[in-house]
């Protein structure tokens, strides 16, 4: 069953968080994860903790995973804490 991986962010260095955006898509290809969706949000009924979002598809919650925890990722988090606050969710 596919599986998506919701990012919930707070920019905070737009140069930082450029840099890191396009070093964590190429992560993405190995474990066929693709962007369903990224950007600004619009609050239709609540409160949002973070101001973007970003939809990240998997094929399976393995491959999100070993995503997430791939040495290749792992090597950006320290990038993406200097460019954005975030939380990550698996669903």
């Amino acid at each position: 069953m596919k599986v998506l991986v919701i990012v919930e962010s707070t920019p905070m260095d737009k140069e930082q968080l450029a840099e890191y955006s396009a070093l964590a898509a190429e992560t993405l290809k190995p474990f066929n994860g693709q962007f369903l969706a990224k950007g600004p949000i619009e609050v239709l009924h609540g409160e949002a903790s973070h101001p973007a979002k970003a939809v990240i598809e998997f094929p399976n919650q393995q491959s999100a995973k070993d995503w997430y925890n791939s040495a290749a990722y792992q090597a950006l988090i320290p990038l993406r804490e200097k460019g954005m606050k975030s939380h990550f969710h698996l669903l």
